[in-house]
C-alpha cells in the first residue's frame, strides 16, 4: 500500500540547489524528502521543537540500531532517548550518519585553498538556525540523506556516486514535534551531488 494514501498535504516546497530550508513537522505528520533530479545530498539536523537542547544524536541513533546507515525502520533519537522521526519508507537503500557537513574550512583542507570562498552546508545551517534562535553551538553531527559513504575495511570513509535517482524519496514520520533543518548541499568538489547540485522537494502531510 502506498505510504501517500489518504494524506492531506500541509506543506509542499521545492528547496533550490544549494539552499537552506526548515520547518516544524508535528507529531504524526509525514515528511517526504524527494530527490527531484537524482544524486543530490540533503544534509539534515533535527531538534525537539519544544526543547532545542534535545536534539538529534548520531551516536544514540547508531548505537540503538547497531547500524551506521539509515533506512526503513530507523528511529532517529536524541541523547535523552526522545524519538524524533522514524523512517517509514526508503526508496534508496541507505543514508549516511557519519560523514558530517561540508564547511568552508573542510573544503579548504580537502580540496585546496582555492575553494575557501565556496558556500557550504555549515553556512546554510547557521543561516537557517538563526531563524529559530539557534547558533553555532547548537550544530551537531548531521544526517546526509541520499549520500553514499561506504566504509572500507581499514575504516576509511569514501564519498562516491549516490544510489538515488530522479524522483526517489525517503519518507519519515514525526514521533514528536520536530524542527527539521536542511542544507540542500552545495558541494561541487566530490561526487555526492554528481558535481552538480540540484533542487529537492519537501512535502509534509497528515
Amino acid at each position: 500500500m502506498s505510504t501517500t494514501l489518504a494524506r492531506t498535504i500541509v506543506l509542499d516546497e521545492t528547496v533550490p540547489a544549494c539552499a537552506p530550508w526548515s520547518t516544524v513537522v508535528r507529531a504524526g505528520e509525514i515528511l517526504d524528502i524527494i530527490d527531484l533530479h537524482g544524486n543530490q545530498a540533503v544534509d539534515c539536523l533535527l531538534y525537539n521543537a519544544a526543547d532545542h537542547t534535545d536534539r538529534y544524536s548520531a551516536q544514540a541513533t547508531v548505537t540503538a540500531q547497531r547500524n551506521i546507515f539509515l533506512t526503513t525502520g530507523s528511529v532517529l533519537l536524541t541523547d535523552s532517548g526522545t524519538a524524533l522521526l522514524t523512517v517509514l519508507a526508503d526508496e534508496v537503500g541507505n543514508h549516511d550518519t557519519i560523514a558530517g557537513a561540508c564547511s568552508q574550512e573542510s573544503n579548504t583542507l580537502r580540496y585546496g585553498h582555492h575553494t575557501r570562498h565556496q558556500h557550504a552546508c555549515v553556512e546554510n545551517f547557521l543561516t537557517e538556525a538563526m531563524k529559530h534562535g539557534l547558533g553555532k553551538r547548537d550544530l551537531v553531527s548531521n544526517i546526509n540523506w541520499f549520500m553514499n559513504v561506504p566504509v572500507e575495511a581499514d575504516g576509511t570513509l569514501g564519498i562516491v556516486d549516490g544510489l538515488s535517482a530522479p524522483g526517489k524519496k525517503v519518507t519519515l514520520r514525526a514521533e514528536t514535534d520536530t524542527l527539521v533543518l536542511v542544507s540542500n548541499c552545495p558541494q561541487i568538489n566530490n561526487p555526492c551531488n554528481g558535481f552538480d547540485p540540484t533542487p529537492v522537494r519537501m512535502v509534509v502531510s497528515r
